[in-house]
């Protein structure tokens, strides 16, 4: 199908001559090379979008538990600290 499309395009711009056919058939195996190397191109893009969004979610996450961490110990000296000044207020 491609190619179809392609060498009936390049059979309109190129002139009619002996060497016309070799010319086409160049200017066709080129546009295909150039095609394969579009696609690989963007397939690698593509995985490494993927392995970027991938690294990002783990650090998004890092970041998460650091934060839970730090508000639960954050919690537990407040209630600690709570706890010893409702003792000291029994004491007195």
């Amino acid at each position: 199908m491609k190619r179809d499309v392609l060498v009936s395009s390049l059979t309109k711009v190129s002139k009619p001559s002996s060497n016309g056919s070799k010319d086409l058939l160049w200017r066709l195996e080129h546009l295909e090379a150039q095609m394969q190397k579009l696609s690989r191109l963007v397939r690698e893009h593509a995985e490494d979008m993927d392995r970027l969004v991938r690294i990002v979610a783990e650090d998004r996450e890092a970041i998460r538990q650091q934060l839970l961490r730090k508000h639960h110990a954050q919690v537990r000296a407040r209630k600690h600290l709570r706890d010893t000044e409702s003792k000291v207020g029994f004491d007195s």
